[in-house]
């Protein structure tokens, strides 16, 4: 009987392979075949042989079931089992380096080397569960060092920076981040290196208030990090950080205020009485032009502040961008006036300038008029940073903390409770009589009223409902 010719697709059929591994055995003449024109064949009989000769040890998992397997069926089983993500190479070492695709189709090696295969299996495993649910990122994004991201954050930022605030983070940046950490890759800073950190400029003899300020900076350098995946997890995390010390306020009565304007010298009493009795900040005060004052209406519009940075003063909106009209007293809009009947220039006029007509900086004004007022009203230790909190503070005791928000232009009125506004003296005494009187019965209020209105006090002396 004529031996039985097989097509390459039979023989690759009869042995459980791919077309390519028949092809390979006549290629390299490791079966026996012969050509039909232009067609190669092979006999069954030498198919037949070539299983017999390669038939694996009964050892073998498939041979235990009875089945022969032949050494190409065995290759083709690797082929088939072969990982569907990443690859893994042992190294000279013994240890394994995996190494996968990423989304762009590069191929990138593991942080680390593993001591089995198993192990880099479950490295593997994590990545691609990452990417799959889209929390991979970029190793190469993490190596950035802290000096480039930091610069490239900051040039960012900037343009919703206030320009003191520009100055300052800048100031921080260059003196105490980049100097401890701008060399360290980005993914490599952890929490300890930032405890360590702190630690460093607090053992310098750095305050308190300068070491929370550059830590707030790296934080937020380091949350853009996260935000722009750069990194996995911010470092700035768990950081115990100094606590500042507990300054109160120096909070003055109306009158000791009072004293103070009276002492002050022309047109000066004017700007530290829209301190103390309009709850200016320094900066507005000093920023305050012809146009923004509506003296036969009573109002000042609050909205330009002058700042000073690394030396060069600037014009900017007021802190937290909380534009504001207050009404002054009528004496004091009075007296405005007259002043601005001196002034020279136009609507853009600064109210406040030096002899020499520039714009007032603090330290300067502090040193020559201010203090000197202090002073001669006979107190000490009063800034004026002072007056404008005993002004939150009368404001806050007579008609709520919102009233005091808003004259002081903060956006949210725990920032009064918080910085500015204290107990006044005497209100704890006055609560224990009121509580005692609502205890047999009475309204306290009403009793109080006309108490002070039998003494001849009338209504303005009688503690107002807020």
């Amino acid at each position: 009987m004529a031996d039985r010719l097989l097509t390459v697709n039979q023989v690759a059929e009869r042995l459980g392979t791919g077309i390519r591994f028949p092809r390979r055995l006549i290629e390299e003449r490791r079966i026996t075949f012969v050509k039909v024109g232009r067609h190669v064949r092979i006999p069954e009989s030498a198919v037949e042989e070539y299983v017999s000769a390669h038939t694996v040890a009964a050892d073998r998992p498939a041979a235990r079931l009875g089945v022969p397997v032949p050494e190409g069926c065995l290759m083709a089983a690797k082929r088939k089992s072969r990982r569907a993500f990443g690859r893994i190479r042992k190294l000279p070492s013994g240890r394994f380096q995996a190494r996968y695709p990423g989304p762009d189709g590069v191929l990138r090696a593991a942080d680390q080397t593993f001591a089995t295969t198993t192990d880099a299996d479950r490295w593997l495993a994590r990545k691609r569960i990452e990417m799959e649910e889209g929390r991979w990122l970029d190793p190469a994004e993490g190596q950035t060092t802290v000096r480039d991201w930091s610069a490239r954050w900051l040039t960012a930022v900037s343009p919703q920076l206030k320009h003191k605030t520009q100055a300052s983070y800048r100031s921080l940046i260059n003196s105490l981040i980049v100097p401890a950490l701008g060399d360290r890759e980005l993914s490599s800073l952890r929490p300890i290196t930032i405890v360590e950190w702190v630690g460093a400029m607090k053992t310098r003899g750095l305050s308190a208030s300068r070491i929370r300020q550059a830590y707030r900076v790296l934080s937020q350098i380091m949350r853009a990090a996260v935000d722009d995946e750069m990194i996995g997890q911010t470092p700035c995390r768990g950081v115990k950080l100094p606590r500042m010390p507990q300054t109160e306020p120096h909070i003055l009565t109306p009158l000791e205020a009072s004293r103070i304007v009276r002492s002050a010298t022309t047109p000066h009493d004017l700007l530290i009485s829209l301190l103390a009795y309009a709850g200016l900040r320094v900066g507005e005060a000093f920023a305050l032009r012809r146009a923004d004052i509506d003296v036969s209406g009573g109002l000042v519009l609050v909205d330009e502040n002058l700042a000073e940075a690394n030396g060069t003063l600037v014009f900017d909106t007021p802190k937290s961008h909380q534009k504001r009209v207050l009404r002054i007293g009528p004496s004091l809009a009075a007296r405005i006036g007259r002043h601005l009947e001196t002034l020279p220039g136009g609507k853009d006029a600064l109210l406040f300038v030096t002899p020499g007509g520039k714009p007032l900086r603090y330290n300067q004004w502090r040193k020559a008029y201010f203090d000197p007022a202090v002073t001669a009203a006979g107190l000490t230790d009063v800034t004026p940073h002072d007056l404008r909190a005993s002004h939150g503070t009368w404001v806050a005791d007579r008609y709520g903390v919102m009233t005091a928000a808003h004259r002081l232009g903060h956006s949210n009125a725990s920032v009064t409770t918080r910085h500015y506004a204290r107990p006044v003296a005497g209100r704890d005494d006055q609560v224990a009589e009121a509580a005692d009187s609502w205890l047999g019965g009475h309204d306290h209020e009403r009793v109080e009223r006309s108490r002070r209105d039998d003494e001849g006090d009338g209504p303005a002396g009688a503690i107002e409902r807020r």
